[in-house]
């Protein structure tokens, strides 16, 4: 095991007030600090204005194994708690992005980033986007059309917001396309580099045969989290997520040089997250590249 990584799983064992030190360090490539713990705990030891980018999937309070299914204004009452002290940790040029989907009662559904809506406002917040994953893969409904889509709020605290548009461009539909008339007559009538992404965006979610498929029911793709790690943010700032789960965002977050925060209160899942990491410092983890194609079977080869 590399030192990275034996101090990674050591931080995950000290109480989270021991953590102190490693946050206030001047080294901006810090190793991540992952715990097992409440993200209120957690987040009560952390400094005012650190975080750049707060990225998470809180639980859409569906009764699934790592949640317990509340009345939805208690739900909405325990994310207020959350979302505010995540606004005390935001960098005052940073990004919060609030990745729910449906909460889902007797067959009707209620769009959590709905009713969480007034709760950032409230707070001051600004909204960017509100970016739709879309994916092809899920329940199958019987009594309303099946959900293939969940939505990421982008949320900032004021107008001066980190925002690196290049690294993220895609290509471009007509690449070589020029201007046939007027006065750029020949030169090419699109961004050499690629073009700005919808905010539509279309990852396959991690199913069992996705390269990153873990125990976790509702797992972030990797990718999708490094399109908003190189968009909002800097080499060296800080990354944070609430509701880590198995660590998706930590590994978004290390594979472009931030320092990765992340709590989570289920203890298997963070031992997994550890153990990602341990892969990611030894080279072996697997995920699944930004920009690989989405498989179509009616293209010849699959699309890949």
């Amino acid at each position: 095991m590399t030192n990275a990584a034996s101090s990674v799983e050591s931080a995950a064992r000290q109480p989270v007030q021991d953590m102190l030190p490693r946050l206030e360090g001047e080294n901006p490539k810090s190793q991540p600090v992952l715990a097992c713990a409440d993200n209120l705990v957690f987040m009560s030891e952390l400094p005012d204005e650190r975080m750049k980018l707060i990225v998470t999937s809180p639980p859409y309070n569906l009764g699934k194994e790592y949640e317990s299914r509340t009345p939805l204004d208690a739900y909405v009452e325990a994310q207020e708690r959350v979302i505010s002290e995540c606004v005390r940790l935001l960098h005052p040029q940073g990004s919060i992005c609030w990745q729910v989907g449906n909460y889902v009662d007797n067959g009707e559904i209620i769009p959590l980033d709905a009713i969480l809506y007034p709760v950032f406002r409230a707070q001051g917040l600004k909204l960017r986007n509100r970016i739709v994953w879309s994916f092809g893969h899920g329940l199958h409904c019987t009594k309303r059309l099946s959900g293939r889509y969940e939505t990421i709020n982008w949320w900032t605290k004021g107008d001066d917001y980190t925002w690196n548009l290049d690294p993220i461009r895609v290509p471009a539909k007509y690449p070589g396309k020029k201007h046939f008339k007027g006065p750029n007559i020949g030169k090419l009538s699109g961004n050499p580099k690629g073009k700005n992404p919808s905010d539509v965006w279309v990852f396959p979610n991690v199913k069992s045969n996705h390269p990153e498929k873990t125990i976790h029911p509702c797992q972030f793709p990797v990718e999708l989290v490094e399109r908003l790690v190189l968009s909002m943010t800097d080499e060296g700032d800080a990354v944070f997520d609430p509701y880590m789960g198995v660590g998706s965002s930590i590994i978004a977050a290390l594979k472009h040089e931030r320092t990765a925060y992340g709590c989570d209160v289920v203890s298997e899942y963070v031992d997994i997250a550890l153990d990602r990491v341990r892969r990611f410092y030894a080279g072996t983890l697997k995920t699944r590249p930004m920009g690989k194609p989405i498989y179509d079977p009616a293209k010849p080869g699959g699309g890949h």
